[in-house]
């Protein structure tokens, strides 16, 4: 951690920064997230389309790319998900490995998405886990 000497505000790097978001929230794992969405939770894939293709999608998951999840998701923007129905709608968000999305959630709680955590470990951890995943046909394949 350092000083800013322009702006006398501190500097963390990216570990310490993640270690501090992660601690205002509880993780889930992959068969709690499963559960979750399955109690009503929407799990949000802020994967970019590359990994989607690649990897597959989590069956019932919303699909918002990370630079659209604030506007997606906020229940009072007016470019908000028909799913955003309040701040009280249990979020998860899944990226790959469960780095983004811990970034992401804090950002949604200083939406007001108070119950909005993330999928320790990621799709591939979901995948990992032998979750259901929806692999994509691959392009002019038979």
């Amino acid at each position: 951690m350092s000083r800013d000497l322009n702006s006398g505000t501190e500097r963390v790097g990216i570990d310490e920064l993640l270690e501090r978001v992660r601690a205002g929230f509880d993780r889930i794992g992959p068969h709690a997230a499963a559960a979750a969405a399955a109690h009503g939770a929407l799990l949000v894939d802020i994967r970019y389309a590359e990994l989607r293709d690649r990897d597959g999608l989590i069956p019932g998951a919303l699909v918002v790319e990370r630079n659209e999840l604030e506007w997606r998701l906020d229940p009072q923007g007016s470019h908000r998900a028909p799913e955003a129905v309040g701040h009280d709608l249990q979020v998860v968000v899944v990226c790959n490995e469960g780095y983004a999305s811990s970034l992401a959630v804090a950002s949604l709680q200083q939406l007001g998405l108070h119950r909005a955590t993330d999928l320790i470990g990621g799709f591939q951890a979901w995948r990992a886990a032998g979750l259901p995943v929806r692999v994509r046909p691959a392009a002019g394949g038979a």
